[in-house]
């Protein structure tokens, strides 16, 4: 007896000598409604049933089968309804099976659907048409979703239209929404829109405009959905809670959270409640922005309604917080999700909130949360250890970033390309080639396939640390894998990075290795070469670069000149300077802010102050904007040159044009006041700094207390030390040291000493000339020799020293 055989039996009176199909049948389809129907079972319940003499009804089972949950048993019960009909067809006596009715026919076409093969349930229709059987509503709906799942929404729509010009036409609103999503869904929600104009007495309700207006979400169209929103008001039609949710997800997404806000109040007013989807919009949308205080809120508000998010939901936000660098703020609603009993976190809320400490540098957050992943029933994957050991590389910890490694394979959890890709990236780093190379090769060992990340990775170690053979050699391995190789912008930044850092002979070498893959240079390579020369003041090479450049066809830009005339400027070739500013103009490359700029610096640094204000004429009536920053150098430039009378008026006739200075200006101005004894305007401006609405930085500080000092005021220049201090302005060491020295000179040997005990602890030392003049002071013939005691013990060593 088979297993389906005797389960049925069981439930059959034992009286009962004969098997039952009608029973076989009620107590399979009840086992298919509860997904514990399984494919063996179904087919010989079949085989029994051809075997019968007398016709039985499969309807019943057919309609449990299509509707049956996914399982461990049946997968796809629609699929097996099919197949179970398709037995009966193949049958060579049909009598043994009751005639198939239009419900029958309609299951199987709807399963058809489901099961993705629309043409079947086409052919179903056309068998059903044969049999002479009258279509009703239901068949003509399911029909319509055959058509449109076979992607013949034109015929769907013809058909549809047909039947609604036809007073018996067997259709329904149903029928319609069916067309208008196949419409909708494929960006077609216009001609759904005059489709539904066009059957709007059949076809007009809620459901047909929320999948329009959705529709025109999706295409980007937001003015459309709004204006058909409305239409659908006035038309009656009221909103349900999808309708209102397309609207507030696409406002969210388009940032417009003040409008969402006001759709959801419209939707609350009208009696329609948000569910999850309509908070997890506004969360989402909240985030995006970083209002966290509105999501948080947002998030509390759903949780209080009995909405419990869904854990993408709470993963979601954790995420979104963590990356905006909020992770303790993710772990409060981390460690709720489990505290409230909602949901218990899993290894996905593990990785982003692991991600997000290690992110910010929390190394024990990271490791404690890691740890407590094995007590509460979680065991960390290859993606949650590759996040630990990315975090420890990146901070240049690479024992504990190895020790991680080596214990995944002890724990049996095998590193993917994404771990010997972070590993790697950090030895490369590091300047440890051999050792990202070992791991190279041992990933391959392994046979897990680099990609180009890892490709890149090493490229740029060898390029960076001088094996450029090595690089080369990679780069070809590269394009024999069929990876692509890296691009002129991946050298680009390369060679950026070793010009800032005045390796330009190491720049030229990986320039030329780009020549020679066949890579067309940019202008922005070129460039770097230019700043790389000029920064280490071979501007022959530099403007050779510039030969270069026009050889290959690539005419140089403003930064190309404006990189050069600095480099002249700042080797004191201001008149090669002034050359190539004026073949600028010869070339028509139009000068910038910053190009005058440099060169106003340039001509006051080398005291030709009469051709700066020229120049700076010259830039007014060029029509080139001039920018706070050109006025700091005009002003700097005119004090720096004893043309300070000069400067005041021009910073005066500034403030009635009502220029906004820096404080950087505002500096230039005070220290320069006090050089020429106006202290009164001096004391003034700085006074005046916060109504500005600036704020002193240790340089004005710094002005103030030296000028102070100079005036003899040593009282009011400890006062603004203090007061320096209180505003988190830290000194600096050669401040520190020009206030010891200058009230030594002064004689103030107890301040003096007061202000060196503060050296201490705060990482500053005496320079030369404060030591000189404190042995000069304090020697054995010194001035202030019988003084040497009040200065703090560690510096009376001076006592004797002759």
């Amino acid at each position: 007896m088979s297993r389906l055989h005797r389960r049925i039996s069981s439930s059959v009176s034992p009286r009962a000598r004969s098997w039952s199909p009608h029973s076989a049948f009620a107590a399979a389809t009840e086992r298919a409604r509860a997904g514990t129907l399984t494919l063996e079972d179904a087919h010989h319940l079949f085989d029994q049933l051809l075997a019968r003499p007398a016709p039985v009804h499969v309807r019943s089972l057919n309609a449990a089968l299509a509707r049956a949950p996914d399982s461990a048993t049946c997968r796809d019960g629609p699929a097996l309804a099919i197949a179970l009909f398709s037995r009966v067809c193949r049958q060579e006596s049909g009598q043994r099976m009751a005639a198939l009715t239009v419900h029958t026919y309609g299951i199987l076409m709807d399963c058809c659907c489901r099961a993705r093969l629309p043409e079947l349930g086409l052919a179903l229709f056309g068998r059903l048409l044969r049999t002479g059987l009258k279509t009703n509503e239901i068949i003509c709906s399911t029909l319509l979703k055959c058509l449109c799942c076979a992607k013949r929404t034109n015929e769907a729509v013809n058909l549809l239209l047909h039947w609604m010009s036809d007073p018996g036409g067997v259709t329904n609103a149903f029928s319609c929404s069916i067309v208008l999503k196949s419409l909708c869904d494929h960006s077609r929600s216009q001609e759904a829109l005059d489709l539904l104009q066009t059957v709007a007495k059949k076809g007009g309700d809620v459901v047909a405009y929320s999948t329009i207006i959705h529709g025109f979400f999706k295409e980007g169209q937001i003015g459309k959905a709004c204006d058909l929103f409305h239409e659908m008001a006035r038309q009656g039609v009221v909103p349900n809670v999808f309708t209102y949710n397309s609207i507030i997800d696409a406002l969210c997404k388009a940032r417009a959270m003040d409008k969402a806000e006001l759709v959801l109040r419209q939707m609350v007013r009208n009696g329609v409640r948000p569910d999850k989807v309509t908070y997890t919009s506004m969360i989402h949308g909240y985030s995006t922005l970083g209002r966290w205080k509105e999501a948080t809120k947002t998030f509390r508000q759903m949780t209080s309604q009995g909405l419990i998010p869904d854990a993408f939901t709470w993963n979601s936000f954790m995420a979104s917080l963590c990356k905006h660098g909020r992770s303790k703020e993710a772990a409060d609603f981390f460690h709720s999700m489990t505290a409230k009993g909602h949901h218990k976190p899993d290894i996905f809320s593990y990785s982003i909130l692991l991600h997000g400490y290690a992110s910010q540098g929390c190394f024990a957050d990271t490791i404690n949360l890691f740890n407590s992943m094995e007590s509460n029933g979680i065991v960390p994957d290859c993606h949650v250890r590759t996040i630990l050991i990315d975090a420890y590389a990146k901070c240049g910890m690479m024992d504990e970033a190895m020790l991680m490694f080596t214990e995944m394979a002890g724990q049996g959890v095998s590193p993917d390309v994404f771990t010997f890709s972070s590993v790697i990236a950090a030895f490369c780093r590091m300047g440890r080639l051999a050792d990202a190379i070992e791991k190279f090769n041992q990933m391959i060992s392994i046979e897990i396939q680099p990609n180009a990340v890892v490709y890149r990775s090493l490229i740029q170690g060898c390029c960076t640390h001088g094996d450029l053979e090595k690089a080369k050699e990679l780069v070809y391995e590269m394009m024999n894998k069929g990876i692509p190789r890296p691009t002129i912008v991946f050298f680009s930044s390369i060679i950026n990075s070793l010009c800032k850092e005045g390796r330009v002979s190491d720049a030229q070498a990986i320039f030329d290795l780009v020549i020679h893959f066949g890579e067309r240079p940019d202008v922005i390579i070129f460039n770097s070469l230019i700043d790389g020369y000029c920064l280490v003041g071979k501007m022959e090479k530099a403007m050779r670069v510039i030969d270069s450049m026009v050889s290959v066809g690539i005419e140089p830009n403003d930064v190309s000149y404006n990189t050069l005339v600095n480099g002249y400027c700042r080797t004191e070739r201001i008149d090669d300077g002034l050359i190539l500013f004026r073949e600028m103009l010869h070339k028509r490359v139009k000068p910038t802010t910053v190009t005058y700029n440099i060169i106003l610096d340039g001509l006051f640094r080398s005291g030709r102050t009469v051709a700066a204000k020229k120049m700076f004429h010259e830039m007014i009536e060029s029509g080139t904007t001039v920018k706070i920053s050109t006025y700091n150098i005009l002003l700097g430039g005119l004090c720096g040159n004893n043309c300070t009378d000069e400067a005041i008026v021009l910073f005066q006739k500034l403030g009635a044009m009502h220029v906004k200075f820096d404080i950087a200006i505002l500096n230039i101005m005070i220290n320069a006041m006090y050089k020429v004894q106006r202290k009164e305007e001096a004391n003034k401006l700085f006074a005046a700094i916060s109504a500005r609405g600036l704020v002193p930085n240790a340089s004005t500080y710094g002005i103030m207390i030296r000028n102070l000092l100079k005036e003899g005021l040593v009282e009011e220049a400890e006062n603004m030390f203090s007061s320096m201090e209180k505003s988190g302005c830290a000194p600096s060491s050669r401040l520190i040291n020009d206030i010891i020295r200058m009230m030594l000179q002064k004689g103030e040997i107890v301040k003096a000493g007061n202000c060196m005990s503060k050296v201490d602890g705060k990482g500053i030392s005496l320079e030369a000339s404060t030591i000189s003049l404190l042995m000069s002071l304090f020697s054995k013939n010194g001035k202030y020799q019988d003084k040497i005691k009040s200065l703090p013990v560690k510096y009376q060593f001076f006592d004797g020293v002759s």
